[in-house]
């Protein structure tokens, strides 16, 4: 009699078990078809950033204009790479319908207050402390960088470091600020 009871409850516990892996398996699918993360042609995540001393931005208040949003780290080697570079454009194209938005991915906003001032960078830079602007483009590195179209689509994305004072990608930008 109480291998029977034993038989009937192992049998009972592995069919709430089987039925439990299930339910998960059927849920993680769901999750993953609602967490897509933006490829060229998807439309631009609404990400809220914050620069340095705090005030925040929406990336949906740069509609109508061509975003450049990338993802770095002052303890990157190749994002250092890129940097000055990037400072270049942005002192380029200052005060024109592009918006630059370097998103560090570092812990601590004084670490890259000094590194912007080590280095003189005058562009302003965003802080993703929590990783969620990060998690939300799905970024499995830095540096990555999505440039986002006037109408708020992703129009590129880049993996790894580039020279952006780069003639044919200056010309790019050009074009879709037109």
């Amino acid at each position: 009699m109480k291998k029977k009871m034993k038989r009937r409850s192992l049998l009972c516990i592995s069919l709430l078990l089987c039925i439990s892996l299930i339910a998960c398996k059927g849920k993680k699918e769901d999750t993953e078809e609602a967490i897509k993360m933006p490829e060229k042609g998807d439309a631009a995540v609404d990400v809220i950033l914050h620069d340095l001393d705090g005030k925040t931005v929406k990336l949906s208040q740069f509609e109508g204009k061509v975003v450049l949003l990338n993802f770095w780290a002052t303890w990157c080697p190749p994002c250092r790479e890129e940097m000055p570079s990037m400072d270049a454009l942005y002192n380029k194209f200052k005060g024109t319908d592009l918006v630059m938005l370097p998103v560090s991915i570092d812990d601590n906003a004084e670490t890259i207050r000094d590194f912007m001032k080590k280095n003189n960078y005058g562009m302003p830079v965003y802080h993703d402390a929590d990783k969620d602007a990060g998690s939300a483009y799905g970024i499995t590195g830095v540096p990555e960088t999505f440039i986002i179209n006037k109408n708020g689509i992703v129009a590129e994305k880049y993996i790894g470091p580039l020279d952006w004072m780069e003639p044919d990608f200056i010309q790019d930008i050009q074009d879709k600020m037109k």
